[in-house]
C-alpha cells in the first residue's frame, strides 16, 4: 500500500508556518504593550526569552522530549530572572502559548513517563508564577494565563493521544481478525493438497500391486503434491502469530464474474441518493480463476470484494467502476478503478480495509498500491506471485 507522505508533510509545514506568524505577531504585541505599561528597555529581555521558546516549539518533531525540557528550562531560568531584577511576570502569551505546544506534543507522542514528567514540568513554571506572598484578589494575571496554556496543551494531547492509541487498537484488531481468517484458509490449502497427494497414493497403491512399471507416474504427482503444498504452507504461515483454536474449514469464494455482478445488481451495495442504480461495473478477466493456488484465488477475491465495498462506501458519485485481473509470467496483476471526483487533498479512503488486503499481501509476497489517480478517480493495485507449478 503506498503512503502518501507529502500531503501529509505540507499541511504540517502550512500549520508550523502559521503557528510561526502566530508567535511572531504575540511577541510584538507583548513587546508593544510593555514598552507602552513599562517604559524603557523593560519589553526586550521577555520578548528574547520568548522568542527562544517559540523557535524551540517550531523544530519540536526532531525530538521531542528534548524540545520539551529545553523550553520548559528556558522558562524556569527567564522567570528566575524577572523575579530577581524586578522585570515584567514571565512568561508571557507567546512563552506561554509555545509551553503549551511542547506539552501538548510531548503528552501526545512520549513514552507515558516522558509525556508525565513533561506535563509535571509545566506545573512546576506554572506554579513558579506565583508570587511569594500570594494576593489578596486571586490569581495573578500571569500565573492564570500559563495555567489555562498548560492545561489547554495537556488536554489537547492527552485527546490527540488517546485517539491515536484508539486507531492503533483498531488497526491491530483488524490485523488479528485477518489472522484467524488467513489461518482458516490455511487450513483449507493443507487440506486441499493433502487431498490431492491421498489420492495419488491410493492410485500408486494399486499400480504397484497391477501394473508396476506405471508405478513412477503416481510417486512423481505426489512430489509435486508434497511441494506445492508445503510451498503454499510457507508462504502463509510466516504471517501467523496466534492463531487461537483450530482452525474450521471456510467456503471456497465465489467466481469473479459471479462476485461482479452481484456488486452490480446491487447498485453498490444499496440504492444511492437521487439515483437508481449504482456505478457500472466492467470486469477484464484475461486469467484462468482455476489454475491459482487456493490462497491466491482467495486474495483476488477478496481485493476485489473490498475494493468494490470501498467505491460503495466512499465514492457514491462515481458512475463506472473497472476490474481487470491479468495473469501474466509469474504473477497475476488485480486493479479496480472508478472515476468519482477528486476528494479533498489528504483524504483517505478504505480505513481498516487496505490494512487488511496489506496483511494478506505481505503474507504472498505481493505489493498494493491505493490512491488517488490523475484528474478524478481512485485505483487499488495488488500484484501476487504465482508459484511456479501452478503456472503450467
Amino acid at each position: 500500500m503506498r503512503v502518501r507522505h507529502r500531503p501529509v508533510g505540507r499541511a504540517r509545514g502550512a500549520a508550523d508556518a502559521g503557528l510561526g506568524v502566530l508567535f511572531a505577531a504575540t511577541l510584538a504585541f507583548w513587546a508593544y504593550r510593555i514598552a507602552v505599561t513599562w517604559g524603557g528597555a523593560h519589553w526586550w529581555f521577555g520578548c528574547a526569552a520568548g522568542a527562544v521558546v517559540c523557535a524551540i516549539a517550531l523544530v519540536r518533531r526532531r525530538d521531542r522530549a528534548r524540545a520539551a525540557v529545553a523550553g520548559l528550562a528556558v522558562a524556569g531560568v527567564t522567570v528566575l530572572v524577572t523575579r530577581l531584577a524586578g522585570l515584567p511576570g514571565e512568561p508571557g502569551p507567546a512563552m506561554a502559548l509555545a509551553l503549551s505546544v511542547l506539552v501538548g506534543s510531548a503528552v501526545r507522542a512520549l513514552p507515558a513517563s516522558r509525556a508525565a514528567a513533561v506535563a509535571a514540568g509545566g506545573f512546576a513554571v506554572v506554579a513558579a508564577t506565583w508570587p511569594a506572598v500570594p494576593p489578596s484578589s486571586g490569581l495573578p494575571p500571569v500565573t492564570s494565563l500559563n495555567a489555562a496554556a498548560w492545561l489547554a496543551g495537556l488536554a489537547l494531547g492527552s485527546c490527540s493521544r488517546l485517539f491515536e492509541a484508539r486507531h492503533r487498537a483498531a488497526a491491530e484488531r483488524v490485523r488479528r481478525e485477518e489472522r484467524l481468517a488467513l489461518a482458516r484458509e490455511l487450513h483449507d490449502v493443507v487440506a486441499h493438497h493433502v487431498t490431492g497427494i491421498v489420492l495419488q497414493a491410493q492410485a500408486a497403491q494399486l499400480a504397484a500391486r497391477r501394473r508396476p512399471e506405471r508405478a513412477e507416474g503416481p510417486f512423481a504427482e505426489i512430489e509435486t503434491a508434497g511441494s506445492d503444498a508445503l510451498a503454499a504452507v510457507r508462504r502463509v504461515v510466516g504471517l501467523l502469530g496466534d492463531a487461537g483454536d483450530a482452525p474450521s474449514a471456510t467456503a471456497v469464494p465465489e467466481r469473479l464474474g459471479e462476485l461482479v455482478e452481484r456488486f452490480g445488481d446491487r447498485g453498490g451495495q444499496g440504492v444511492q441518493e437521487g439515483r437508481e442504480h449504482g456505478p457500472a461495473v466492467r470486469l477484464d478477466l484475461s486469467a484462468d480463476e482455476s489454475a491459482w493456488p487456493p490462497e491466491v484465488a482467495v486474495t483476488v477475491h477478496r481485493i476485489v470484494q473490498e475494493s468494490l465495498t470501498n467505491v460503495s462506501r466512499h465514492a457514491r458519485q462515481a458512475r463506472s467502476v473497472t476490474v481487470r485481473v491479468v495473469q501474466e509470467r509469474d504473477s497475476v496483476v488485480v486493479e479496480v478503478v472508478d472515476d468519482a471526483p477528486q476528494a479533498p487533498a489528504g483524504y483517505r479512503r478504505g480505513g481498516y480495509g487496505l490494512v487488511g488486503m496489506r496483511e494478506r499481501l505481505d503474507a504472498l509476497g505481493g505489493t498494493l498500491r491505493a490512491g488517488p489517480r490523475p484528474g478524478a478517480g481512485w485505483a487499488v493495485l495488488a500484484t501476487l506471485p504465482v508459484p511456479a507449478r501452478a503456472r503450467r
